[in-house]
């Protein structure tokens, strides 16, 4: 089963990262913008402080809060009965936390649309070594695999699947390239019932025969048979299984102990539960899941899938995170080149805003990653209630286990513990001020707007400019920050055009006095040419919509000049107190 898309909200995109060339199945990829990461080291993890990762610790205690919240009612049944969180950034795993049950339901009484409760003896608490059923978070493995096989010149991303399988391109997908499979392009529609097939001849067969609901390449439709396929390919060309292939070329090099499909029966006691799986709402009736995939194609395939099947703990997802923010390296294991790296973390979906889509990665996605959503930011969500996030412009990572179909699949909607536990560690990431010890800070609010206002002066005698330190990054478009003046004491309000500039570019110019979106989490040096009156008030003004926030807006170092003289000075005692904030705090991030 596939992470539902009603859980997404549609999100606009930031500026494409990379354009990749493929070149005879080799990588090449025009230069990044200097700016954009910073050079990975190699780190290895271990546990540590909140310091020691570079974080604050506030934050991050109100991640396990707000996580904790969603074990109850949120809004009318628990989104979860437990999770396993762990967030980090550089080599230092700063939050490992286990919360609630891993096992606490026998059943679902649909009747009563209860869970059926095991006896307190016999449930089971979350560990920090709890395993998951990552459901599609698996798809980040099967891409691993085949991103390997291009750097071995074996697999062409802009080839076409047919290549490889040639009874893949009957009805219709004759056209389908393998960049189109892992980029979600392809034009599958979202899933069909091949566990309904009694044979795996018969399995294949549908696959063979099921015709695109769009042509290839025009559109964006996430498919659980876009990665069914792609495994499949990775199958013929290596002559390996899939689970083979996952043990040999990831697992065993990183060392990742609790990670493979098929886990024995031996690990039961340290898998978290899922569902119990009956008709109408599973499509196969097997009462409680419990240390065998949820998902029923994955079941049907045997249990080794290329879009779900893996099981993992939340430490060596960590462990994969870090690997790919360190450029595919571990340690003394390479599993990818850094070259390689960066084309899963490259757009290749800029033809569909809001689907930002890299190779098996997903980008900039609001919906989940909360306030880490960046156009760097890559990550995936699993149906079972599982995902990670990885954002190499801060060098952090976030991994959520949660069993959300435990008792079962009907009682969670939406990815809000997901999105909640992001922002906390956005939040986590100082931000230093441009200047000095305090910086403005609006908060991380939904549905709300806050305000920052100057004095009122006069600039009667021309040439007013405002200059001051702004540092953004909101929920594209949808969370706007916009400048403007009053001349009637606050009863009618104009934006102010005003001109950003930052160290190696041009200026840029925002005529509508606004900005919204990524600002690279970098300062940046704004001045603003201010309308002639003897009374002028300007403000700040920042408001959120309902759904997702980013990192926020900081102002710093405020001052207005004119040709009389030095009007505001946010430096001067006295004239700092006198802005007016609202919804706006000073922060020593």
């Amino acid at each position: 089963m596939t992470e539902g898309t009603a859980d997404r909200a549609t999100t606009t995109g930031g500026p494409t990262r990379r354009r990749a060339l493929i070149l005879g199945g080799a990588l090449a990829l025009a230069p990044l913008p200097a700016e954009a990461a910073p050079v990975p080291g190699r780190h290895t993890l271990r546990h540590g402080s909140a310091a020691r990762a570079g974080l604050l610790p506030a934050p991050l205690r109100q991640l396990v809060t707000d996580a904790e919240a969603f074990l109850r009612p949120s809004p009318k049944r628990p989104w979860y009965a437990g999770a396993v969180l762990l967030a980090g950034r550089g080599g230092t795993v700063a939050l490992h936390r286990p919360i609630g049950m891993a096992v606490r339901y026998r059943a679902y009484d649909e009747k009563t649309d209860t869970g059926i409760e095991f006896p307190p003896g016999e449930q089971i608490p979350m560990a920090e070594d709890t395993v998951f059923d990552l459901a599609s978070v698996s798809k980040l493995f099967t891409s691993l695999l085949a991103v390997q096989q291009m750097e071995r010149g074996k697999l062409e991303l802009e080839a076409k699947v047919a290549a490889y399988l040639p009874d893949f391109g009957r009805a219709g997908k004759q056209d389908i390239t393998i960049r189109q499979l892992l980029t979600h392009t392809s034009g599958f529609r979202a899933w069909i019932p091949l566990y309904s097939a009694p044979t795996y001849e018969e399995k294949l067969q549908r696959i063979w025969d099921e015709a695109p609901v769009s042509a290839p390449g025009t559109a964006y439709l996430y498919s659980d048979l876009n990665l069914i396929s792609l495994q499949l390919v990775l199958e013929r060309i290596t002559g390996r299984p899939l689970d083979t292939l996952l043990r040999e070329e990831i697992t065993a090099p990183l060392g990742l102990r609790r990670t493979r499909y098929n886990p024995p029966a031996s690990w039961r006691p340290k898998i978290a539960a899922t569902e119990d799986a009956r008709k109408p709402w599973s499509g196969l009736d097997r009462g409680l899941v419990w240390g065998e995939v949820h998902d029923e194609n994955a079941f049907g395939l045997g249990g080794v899938a290329g879009h779900a099947g893996v099981f993992s703990d939340a430490w060596d997802l960590a462990v994969l995170a870090r690997t790919l923010l360190n450029g595919g390296v571990y340690g003394r294991a390479r599993i990818l080149e850094p070259e390689s790296v960066e084309l899963m973390f490259t757009d290749f979906n800029t033809a569909f805003p809001g689907d930002e889509h890299g190779l098996g990665f997903e980008l900039h996605q609001h919906w989940y990653m909360g306030a880490m959503a960046t156009p760097r930011s890559a990550g995936h969500t699993g149906f079972t209630g599982t995902s990670l996030v990885l954002d190499p412009s801060t060098d952090s990572f976030l991994v959520v286990l949660g069993n959300s179909v435990h008792p079962v699949r009907s009682w969670r909607s939406g990815s809000a513990p997901r999105v909640a536990a992001a922002n906390n560690l956005a939040r986590a990431v100082p931000v230093r001020p441009a200047r000095g010890r305090m910086a403005w800070f609006s908060g991380m609010a939904v549905s709300a707007t806050a305000t920052l206002a100057l004095p009122a002066l006069d600039t009667s005698s021309g040439g007013a400019r405002l200059r001051c330190a702004l540092w953004w990054d909101t929920e594209p478009k949808a969370d706007v920050l916009v400048l403007e003046a009053t001349t009637d004491g606050g009863t009618s309000w104009r934006p102010v055009p005003f001109t950003t500039s930052r160290r190696g570019e041009d200026p840029r110019q925002h005529p509508s006095g606004s900005v919204s979106g990524w600002s690279g989490r970098v300062w940046h040096r704004l001045t603003a040419e201010l309308p002639t009156a003897r009374a002028l008030a300007v403000r700040w003004r920042y408001a959120t919509d309902r759904l997702y926030v980013g990192r926020g807006v900081y102002v710093d170092g405020l001052r207005v000049e004119a040709a009389d003289g030095v009007l505001f000075d946010e430096a001067r005692p006295a004239d700092a107190s006198r802005v007016e904030a609202a919804g706006w705090a000073p922060s020593a991030d």
